[in-house]
């Protein structure tokens, strides 16, 4: 048994938590903010049978898209009078993190 922490945009959470049900993934939902954009993400946790793994990492994989975003770099109170002023960048952000560990013991009561 494994247990898998996968942490999406929540841009995608709702069509990711909607491919699980239909595949029959059991799945707890939390909201959670992090990230380089402190953006709103979702972190799902899955307890998995070893050999349904590969299917719920292709769900996670074919489900979370990476974007394009702009944002504007804080402003440091570091810098000098006059100094340089900050412009939005393009960066990358969604896609998913993804961490899967061995389960030593399961029960539910």
């Amino acid at each position: 048994m494994k247990m898998i922490f996968a942490i999406v945009q929540d841009k995608d959470s709702n069509r990711l938590s909607a491919e699980f049900v239909d595949a029959n993934i059991q799945a707890t939902k939390l909201s959670t903010t992090g990230g380089f954009l402190k953006a709103g993400n979702t972190t799902f946790i899955i307890g998995i049978a070893d050999e349904r793994v590969d299917e719920v990492l292709k769900i996670i994989k074919e489900t979370s898209h990476t974007r394009e975003q702009f944002m504007t770099p804080p402003v440091s109170l570091d810098n000098t009078v006059g100094g340089e002023s900050t412009y939005p960048v393009e960066v990358q952000v969604g896609g998913a993190t993804v961490f899967v560990l061995p389960v030593e013991q399961f029960h539910r009561f």
